[in-house]
């Protein structure tokens, strides 16, 4: 069951931004399961994707695309079209090639993406019947419709709206994301769409998204497992009545910057907080690093721990598999007589070992909860970086072994 997560926030609409959704029936008849979305003329999109080698022929297809001024997104779920060779990069293209027709544009102006069982061959028949379904639905206020159309084992859709005001003009950001499973992004979310009304120059959008990505979607772990397929995208219209940000500078951008990086930081912890089987919701914080890379290779050796997981979910204080982890985690000269640890604000590891007033009393009631910290001190520096991860139950296994059933 999802932590803490529960019906979608108001979903504003953006102005110059539809979406569309049908059912192909791709895994289960009758369900919603292909998404258009639609850029009004003149929109700037910018994207960030799987660094997996393996990635997806969609993923090819759009990073191939995006300096055709995109205006149409199209998503499947069911089918992840990875590692389908050749056939798939043709598969999708027949997708897109679809979609064009239908709407009469060049079919570099068109985006795929799937999300879905890998190495399965894409049914082009079953989603290009159910486009003009998806064109005829296509409206600026389906947020919530479109993030339920592009779920896969999500128990929730994964939402967030912002609004702010400048110089007396409402701008909006808003934004889907879907993820549960096979979750370490190194670059984005499974599927992630958000959009704004600002006027942005792509390359600005481009460093928005980018910036806004590794400080969310690059903090999160379920599994560990990087997906072939993920991809995050930001569309900016510019259908506000505001002059256009061209420079990384001023109020408006800094305003913008802000709440695409709240939308990105609420969806990232959405995808956490339903991630497959979870019942905790884990913030990781390591400070005192030497510099960035140190502190995360600590958090990622705690957050994909089979043993702190499991010990997580069995709501078992049992610091010593934290230590552990942070032994092996790989920083060079790491002194443990200067290791703190903390369960919230409970103090369990003091100079490398079991802190004197510590009672398995007072981890076990952090532990119980839903929501927790782990807080480590290295004591090397000044960095600190925090990422987001789950504990590891009887229904991840379930899931996960019966996804293809």
């Amino acid at each position: 069951m999802a932590v803490g997560l529960g019906d979608l926030p108001v979903m504003h609409p953006v102005a110059g931004f539809e979406l569309g959704i049908a059912s192909a029936g791709i895994k289960k008849p009758g369900r919603r399961d292909v998404v258009v979305m639609r850029c009004a003329v003149g929109s700037t999109v910018a994207g960030v994707y799987t660094q997996n080698a393996f990635c997806a022929a969609p993923v090819i297809l759009c990073k191939q695309r995006m300096q055709s001024a995109p205006r149409y997104l199209v998503t499947n779920t069911g089918n992840a079209n990875a590692a389908t060779g050749e056939p798939g990069l043709q598969a999708a293209n027949a997708v897109c090639q679809h979609l064009a027709e239908l709407v009469g544009c060049p079919v570099e102006q068109v985006l795929p993406y799937s999300t879905g069982v890998i190495g399965e061959p894409l049914p082009v028949a079953k989603i290009a019947a159910a486009l003009p379904a998806a064109l005829a639905d296509l409206r600026t206020d389906n947020w919530a419709a479109a993030g339920e159309g592009i779920m896969t084992t999500d128990t929730l859709p994964k939402g967030a709206s912002v609004q702010f005001v400048h110089d007396g003009v409402t701008v909006t950001v808003t934004g889907i994301s879907k993820g549960a499973g096979m979750i370490r992004p190194n670059m984005a979310t499974m599927l992630g769409y958000m959009a704004t009304d600002a006027a942005v120059s792509q390359e600005i959008l481009q460093n928005l998204l980018h910036d806004a990505a590794n400080k969310s979607f690059n903090r999160i772990t379920i599994d560990g497992d990087t997906s072939t397929n993920d991809s995050c995208m930001l569309v900016a219209t510019g259908q506000a009545a505001l002059e256009p940000i061209t420079e990384p500078t001023g109020e408006l951008y800094n305003a913008l910057r802000a709440a695409v990086n709240q939308v990105a930081m609420q969806l990232a912890q959405a995808i956490v907080r339903d991630g497959e089987g979870a019942t905790k919701f884990v913030t990781v914080k390591v400070e005192g690093g030497g510099h960035q890379q140190e502190c995360l290779d600590v958090a990622y050796a705690v957050a994909h721990s089979p043993l702190i997981k499991t010990a997580l979910f069995a709501s078992d204080p049992n610091w010593g598999r934290i230590v552990a982890a942070i032994g092996y985690a790989g920083v060079q000269g790491l002194n443990p007589d200067l290791v703190n640890v903390f369960l919230d604000d409970v103090c369990i590891v003091k100079d490398g070992g079991r802190a004197q007033d510590y009672t398995e009393e007072q981890g076990a009631a952090v532990m119980q909860q839903s929501e927790l910290l782990i807080r480590i001190e290295l004591g090397r520096g000044d960095c600190v970086e925090t990422i987001w991860t789950t504990d590891l139950s009887h229904e991840y296994v379930r899931i996960n072994a019966e996804y293809r059933s």
